[in-house]
């Protein structure tokens, strides 16, 4: 490996995705680039691996993956690497589950690294996983009681609540689970909230990676543009924030770059690293 190799982390919704969820010819090119020249490249995201591994191959990675906000870190093809799983203790999912059904929410869905459970059956939500999910393998989706139908572990958890009661739900979470897990609330105009096991980031998962393939802090390159990637982008020793991201991630970022409409990754990349990339 070049003693000059960066480990570059990439968030995909927001970053390196376009709206469209595609990755840019160029914005591509440019990262076949960096692995050429010896730079690590890992996805780093909140979606399952089920999710991810269209862009995993579209950029032919050959590196270990940070899915669920760090939740579960995993090398897809390698099964001599040991994946290191931190799911939600199934009681607690449980107890939060029960909750939700005391609330009335509008549905809950949990994930799984093998499989997703979605409550109630909402077309709308069954479209987005499909359209998310992008390979050509069937999606793993079970609709009906989760109360009745989950047997293990839970990566993580979705809520979707009504928007009379975020604040109830809130308190709830906080007053009765805060030392086993932490929430996130994403996905407006949805308000989605995002249970996970207390302690697990993306910064948790690189720090895992940068051991492992023995990259200093200070040459991690990361970017991301939303709440879930603070903690990835002050690890970093390079941490870049898209133009389209929230404001509370610029504001701790070492850099801003281009929005994901306008090749922001790859044009950093480029200019960073010095890369000799044509643009078409």
């Amino acid at each position: 490996m070049n003693r000059k190799s960066h480990l570059i982390a990439l968030d995909l919704d927001g970053t390196l995705l376009t709206n469209n969820k595609d990755i840019s010819t160029y914005t591509k090119e440019v990262i076949l680039k960096a692995k050429e020249m010896g730079h690590i490249v890992v996805i780093a995201t909140g979606r399952s691996h089920l999710m991810s591994m269209h862009y995993y191959d579209l950029l032919r990675l050959d590196t270990a993956m940070i899915n669920y906000n760090g939740s579960y870190i995993h090398h897809p093809y390698d099964k001599t690497w040991e994946p290191v799983h931190h799911p939600v203790p199934k009681k607690t999912a449980l107890h939060i589950v029960d909750a939700c059904y005391e609330l009335n929410v509008n549905n809950i869905w949990v994930e799984s690294h093998h499989n997703i459970l979605l409550d109630r059956h909402d077309q709308h939500i069954i479209d987005v996983f499909h359209a998310t999910h992008q390979s050509n393998k069937a999606l793993p989706l079970t609709v009906g009681s989760i109360r009745k139908q989950l047997q293990e572990d839970p990566t993580s958890l979705i809520i979707q609540p009504h928007d009379y009661h975020i604040k109830d739900l809130q308190v709830h979470l906080d007053d009765h689970f805060s030392e086993i897990i932490h929430h996130r609330q994403w996905g407006a105009p949805w308000n989605f909230f995002e249970i996970a096991k207390r302690g697990m980031s993306k910064a948790y998962g690189l720090k895992k990676l940068s051991r492992y393939y023995n990259i200093p802090q200070e040459r991690i390159i990361a970017f991301g543009d939303e709440d879930n990637d603070l903690e990835m982008i002050d690890y970093a020793g390079i941490g870049v924030a898209m133009d389209n991201g929230i404001e509370e991630l610029k504001s701790i970022a070492d850099h801003i770059t281009l929005t994901n409409e306008a090749d922001g990754v790859g044009t950093f990349l480029a200019d960073y690293l010095k890369l000799q990339v044509k643009t078409g």
